[in-house]
């Protein structure tokens, strides 16, 4: 975090994913920008009625690193998942190291999976293929995973 805090003007660290219960918090390294934003997001209707709340929920993640623990936590999840799905020979529309990730299945394998998972098909690759998009959090849980993998292999007997 402290290269993208030398490297940036302006970013954000989403909190929904990571505990939160809503916002996003904004971290605003270029003090010419910080000089009116308070003013800009009131006068464009941004500014949250009690929004004190939000930034409270941040100084709580930010406590003896719970916020980089919970994401680590999102991100072996998702890792675990795709060595489990780059072992059943399937590949990804990109790779990733977060806790978003983007298998290509058969889509008759996507149809069984549909049955008891919700996810989003992100693309269509090819009149069999899709990519789908799988997305871990702090309260993925590690038996839903495991359980979450066998089901792929049973859906991949089954194609």
């Amino acid at each position: 975090m402290s290269d993208l805090a030398k490297l940036t003007d302006v970013f954000y660290i989403g909190g929904t994913k990571n505990g939160a219960l809503l916002g996003e918090a904004i971290v605003i390294n270029n003090d010419k920008i910080k000089k009116d934003f308070n003013f800009h997001i009131k006068q464009r209707g941004a500014l949250m009625a009690k929004g004190r709340l939000l930034g409270i929920q941040f100084l709580e993640l930010f406590k003896d690193n719970l916020f980089f623990d919970l994401a680590k936590h999102a991100n072996t999840m998702a890792m675990k998942i795709a060595e489990a799905i780059k072992k059943q020979g399937y590949s990804f529309l990109i790779e990733s190291t977060s806790n978003q990730i983007l298998p290509i299945f058969p889509n008759q394998m996507i149809a069984v999976l549909s049955q008891k998972y919700g996810f989003y098909i992100w693309q269509k690759i090819d009149e069999n293929n899709s990519a789908i998009r799988l997305v871990t959090s702090w309260a993925t849980k590690e038996n839903v995973v495991d359980q979450f993998i066998e089901d792929i292999k049973l859906a991949a007997m089954s194609k």
